[in-house]
């Protein structure tokens, strides 16, 4: 398929969230019609309404897709890209992560089989953490405006990633060929403790900003003690867990493959949210 036909509406799954968003802001400057799917969005989808599916790939030739994050994710996913393929959507672009450890046997990443095997061109990002959680979050974001960051990663590093350049990906896999089959490990350029990243923010802000290192019982009792429900609290715990580990810590090349350009860095990431005036409270 040539580059995607500017008379089909590019649908775009989670709309108005941290990289739908931005995936539409891309696509209509570059003068795509775009049809903003979301439970309140312009078009309404529900993964649990099914009736709003058909009405949302009506007329669609591509889609980014973000999925519901329900136990029952990916056999909705499985089902919604097969009837996508079958109206005619050509191309699927997946917000993805990277390989969660799963038990022996269970299907690790359900969603991306879905995408695979659905008929229509796939392409797959699988993400860092987002650098984007430190002022788009409120439960990181209150962290920095109070001064510590409270997490039981340890000394671990991450490859945090911008959600700009994530955009920048999925809109390249939307609209341009050379992209179908390829599962975009992204990164950004340098493995950072979240002491760096404490550091970083500090400097752009001229605020003081520190790491806390917490266990990961005192984590649960401050995640909860700010309002966090347990289940939340607990799949943060276990994330955090697995970057002190280090499970992670590698930078990978899919933004530099996509988009010929190396990814932002995290510095300047913090430089720009800084002047936006967010990290002053």
């Amino acid at each position: 398929m040539t580059t995607t036909k500017q008379n089909h509406p590019f649908l775009v799954l989670g709309g108005t969230g941290k990289t739908g968003r931005r995936v539409v802001s891309r696509l209509r400057q570059r003068g795509h019609e775009v049809r903003v799917a979301s439970r309140n969005g312009t078009t309404r989808f529900d993964w649990s309404d099914r009736s709003t599916w058909e009405p949302a790939l009506d007329g669609a030739r591509a889609a980014y897709l973000v999925d519901s994050q329900l136990p029952d994710a990916g056999a909705s996913m499985t089902d919604f890209a097969k009837l996508a393929a079958a109206s005619g959507v050509e191309r699927l672009v997946l917000l993805s992560h990277r390989d969660w450890v799963a038990a022996e046997g269970e299907e690790k990443l359900p969603c991306e089989r879905a995408v695979r095997e659905s008929g229509a061109e796939w392409t797959l990002l699988k993400p860092a953490w987002f650098a984007q959680n430190f002022d788009e979050e409120a439960f990181w974001l209150e962290q920095v405006l109070d001064g510590a960051l409270v997490m039981s990663t340890g000394t671990g590093l991450e490859p945090f990633v911008d959600a700009d350049d994530i955009a920048d990906v999925a809109v390249a896999a939307l609209t341009e060929d050379g992209h179908a089959g390829e599962a975009y490990e992204l990164s950004g350029p340098r493995l950072l403790s979240l002491a760096q990243v404490a550091e970083e923010i500090s400097r752009a802000t001229g605020r003081p900003l520190v790491h806390r290192a917490v266990s990961p019982a005192e984590f649960m009792a401050y995640a909860i003690a700010q309002g966090l429900p347990a289940d939340f609290a607990g799949m943060l715990e276990m994330l955090y867990g697995w970057i002190a580990d280090n499970r992670f810590a590698t930078l990978a090349d899919g933004v530099q493959r996509a988009l010929g350009r190396e990814p932002r860095d995290f510095a300047a990431y913090a430089r720009a949210t800084a002047a936006t005036g967010i990290w002053e409270g």
